[in-house]
Order: C-alpha cells, then sequence, then structure tokens
C-alpha cells in the first residue's frame, strides 16, 4: 500500500500530500471534489509510479503544472503492513529534460521498468469504456498492464523488442535497405525478446480466464478472453522476419509479430463479443475483468495491485456500487474517485476520505 503519497508540481497540485490509513483493515483511498479539483490527476501520479506512461498516456513534459519552474517530482512511500520496513519510489523529471524520466528506490537511481518490482498498479477510467471499440493497440496496453503485475520482467522484453524493431523499420527504410548482418542481428533480438512477449500474453491470458470462470456470479457481466496473436519460438519469428523484408519494407512496418497482438473479449453468458454490448455491459465485463486479475494476483504473489478507479461509482446503480465495494474490500488499496460524497456512503467507515478543491 501507499501510506504516503507526495506531489510536487503535478499537473494543478503545485504541493499536495496524502497520507492515507493502511491499518486497521483500511484500504480504500476515496478522493472527491468539484470537476477540476485535480482527483484525476492524483489518480495518473500514482499510475505513474509503475512503468509506462501512466493512465493518460501523457507526453511528460504536460504532467509539469503549467505556469510551474518546470519539471515534476512524485514520491510515495510503500508499505506491506503498518510494522513494514517502508520503500521509498520516486519519479518525475527535472525543467531542463521535461521527457526524460528520472527514477529512485530508496534514493538510488533505477529504470523505471525496475518499479513493477516493487508497485503493480490497475486502472480504470471514463476513457476505457471505448476500450472494446478502439483499435487492437488500446487492448495491447491494457493486456500488458495485467501481464506486468504477473510478470514484472514483461516491461523489459517489451522495450527491448520495441527498440528492436524501431531500428530494423529505420534501416528497412534506407535506399539499401540496410546491412543484412545488422537485420539478422536486429530480427534475432526481436525474436528472443518476442517470444518472451508472447509467452507472457499468453499465460496471463490463460490464467486470467480461468479466474474469471471461478469468479463468484453477481451483477457484474461475466467475460471470457483470448489472445488474437503471434505465437512461437524465437527462432521462428527471426526466420519469418528475415523472409518478409521485402514487404516490411513496402509496409514501413514489420507485418509479423506480439506487436500486432490482440486482446479478445466476450460476454460470456450471452457469447457475444463486447464491442457489441451495451455500454452498461462493457463496463461490467471491464470491472468484472479487472477485478478477477486482482484476485489472481494477490493469490499469486501475494501482493495485491494497486486499483485506480476513476469516476466508476457514478455509472452505477446504488445495487451494482454496494455489490463493487464488497467485492473490492480485501483486495489491497483502491483509490476512487467522485464529484459526490454520497456515491461512496457504502465503502465503510475504515476508508481515508480526501476532499479537494
Amino acid at each position: 500500500m501507499i501510506a504516503r503519497l507526495v506531489l510536487t508540481d503535478v499537473r494543478n497540485h503545485a504541493a499536495l500530500t496524502l497520507a492515507p490509513d493502511v491499518g486497521g483493515g483500511a484500504g480504500f483511498v476515496i478522493l472527491t471534489g468539484e470537476n477540476g479539483a485535480g482527483k484525476t490527476n492524483v489518480l495518473e501520479a500514482v499510475s505513474l509510479l509503475a512503468p509506462g506512461r501512466g493512465l493518460r498516456r501523457a507526453a511528460l513534459s504536460s504532467v509539469a503544472r503549467q505556469g510551474g519552474p518546470g519539471g515534476f517530482g512524485i514520491a510515495a512511500t510503500l508499505v506491506d503492513a503498518p510494522d513494514a520496513i517502508p520503500v521509498e519510489i520516486a519519479t518525475g523529471t527535472r525543467a531542463d529534460a521535461p521527457e526524460r524520466r528520472i527514477v529512485r528506490v530508496n534514493g538510488a537511481p533505477a529504470s523505471a521498468a525496475t518499479l513493477a518490482e516493487w508497485l503493480s498498479v490497475l486502472w480504470v477510467t471514463p476513457a476505457m469504456d471505448r476500450l472494446f471499440t478502439d483499435p487492437a493497440a488500446a487492448r495491447r496496453q491494457f493486456l500488458d498492464r495485467l501481464v506486468l503485475a504477473l510478470f514484472p520482467g514483461h516491461a523489459g522484453h517489451t522495450s527491448r523488442y520495441e527498440s528492436a524493431m524501431r531500428e530494423r523499420n529505420r534501416l528497412l527504410a534506407e535506399p539499401t535497405a540496410g546491412d543484412p548482418a545488422w537485420l539478422a542481428a536486429l530480427e534475432a533480438q526481436m525474436g528472443m525478446h518476442g517470444a518472451g512477449v508472447a509467452a507472457a500474453r499468453a499465460e496471463t491470458v490463460a490464467l486470467v480466464g480461468e479466474a474469471l470462470a471461478a469468479a463468484p456470479p453477481g451483477p457484474f457481466a461475466r467475460a471470457r478472453i483470448a489472445r488474437d496473436g503471434w505465437s512461437g519460438e524465437a527462432a521462428d519469428l527471426a526466420e519469418a522476419l528475415a523472409r518478409g523484408r521485402s514487404r516490411d519494407a513496402a509496409a514501413g512496418r514489420a507485418l509479423v509479430g506480439p506487436h500486432r497482438d490482440d486482446l479478445l473479449v466476450d460476454h460470456a453468458e450471452k457469447a457475444q463479443p463486447a464491442a457489441l454490448c451495451s455500454t452498461g455491459e462493457q463496463k461490467a465485463l471491464l470491472l468484472g475483468l479487472v477485478l478477477a486479475h486482482a484476485g489472481l494476483v494477490t493469490e499469486r504473489t501475494g501482493r495485491p495491485p494497486i486499483l485506480l478507479l476513476d469516476e466508476v461509482a457514478a455509472h452505477l446503480d446504488p445495487l451494482r456500487r454496494a455489490a463493487l465495494f464488497e467485492r473490492l474490500q480485501g483486495r489491497g488499496q483502491v483509490w476512487m474517485t467522485g464529484t459526490e460524497a454520497a456515491l461512496f456512503a457504502d465503502a465503510g467507515s475504515a476508508a481515508t476520505r480526501v476532499v479537494l478543491g
């Protein structure tokens, strides 16, 4: 859990310190306030304490407060229990390098990928209401967030695969189509890391699928998921890329590999693709999927992920709100936002409640 969160020049927050209660069964952190008070900005800050670009996928320079000195800072104290030895993690940028991310763990420099060893963060935001109708890239990003919570090394495989792919695309765009030996080396890297990416995604989809099937019945629609994409050994992908150089050069991109994966989601009871379900059903499918995954992560790692639920209560009727709070109890730390405190009346007295504005 996050026992202390300090924001410096993050979006509209010049300086903000929050100290959620981490004892006595507490787990809910409820942020309320008028529109524009900065509730989602706090959730974004928490999401940036994990690898990746956060829940908005924004450029780092845009996270720094407008009118501020430039750069921003996010620091958190993590504890597994109230009396545990804390871990200090921090991230941010400097004014002279607004797109260069700085990460520190217990005061020592670290890479962004190593943050996955300390913290896993999942979120549901209003923008994700379009997840099942958006292009496949959005679902890949969502899937990779699920994978990271179970396999922290996935971040390294993904970044190295994408780096090698970008360099290969650049070489193929040259008039001479690049040095064959260098292309072969890049394709070998893509094969090695691509196989790791595909294997971790496939295992995650299988595990989450089992968790969904075993989840208790309730007011949330049950999802059935599958992965649509490349599978195979490292050498197979490297060979396929080598054979496809001319085709990829003409297309301007690699046409085979896990970077083209998609996450397929169906409404299990209706046997209907999620993209064809109603908006309410899609929200319920997404919530059920995230909750099943959170339970799986807790079971397998002993460390529940932090859940960020932005404006989630406003879209649920009172019955489903109460059911959601009940299912979230005991699942670790859950940060929720809303404009009205009354939406969280059933969240319990142990919740940390903060009014921003």
